[in-house]
């Protein structure tokens, strides 16, 4: 089986569509595994700190607030992203992974490669990113 790696799970090629979805499976699991993971180190290492600040005889310095609120940050982006996997593989086993959830058509392979838990496909994520579009003229005001 000639494939693409995307990090430590091969990919088959797209040639191979029967071979794909047990990969993007195995993908996601090691992905997921590796972000609760972070979320577990991040955690632990959040109330670790935190407790120590609390133990402290001299009053939480701005640089223990510091690593609290970096410690913190890290903590809700791992779980976010833990999230966005678990997500992805509720997807799969429903049938609609590498579908956009937008238009319904197909996320190309190579996006999911570089993102596994891709929602959208290039185009709608491009649309979903810049917003709504912006009126040519700006409002006018009504004089009151």
């Amino acid at each position: 089986m000639s494939g693409r790696s995307a990090g430590s799970v091969v990919l088959p090629a797209p040639s191979e569509p029967q071979l794909m979805l047990p990969a993007w499976r195995r993908l996601l699991e090691s992905r997921w595994r590796q972000r609760l993971a972070a979320v577990t180190s991040l955690s632990l290492a959040y109330h670790e700190a935190e407790e120590r600040s609390r133990r402290s005889l001299r009053p939480g310095g701005q640089a223990e607030a510091g690593q609290l609120r970096r410690l913190m940050r890290g903590a809700v982006a791992a779980r976010q992203a833990l999230f966005d996997t678990e997500e992805a593989l509720a997807r799969l086993s429903a049938g609609r992974y590498g579908r956009c959830e937008q238009c319904a058509g197909p996320i190309p392979a190579a996006r999911l490669t570089l993102e596994p838990e891709a929602r959208y496909c290039g185009r709608c994520a491009a649309t979903i990113s810049a917003g709504p579009p912006r009126s040519a003229h700006p409002r006018s005001v009504p004089a009151g």
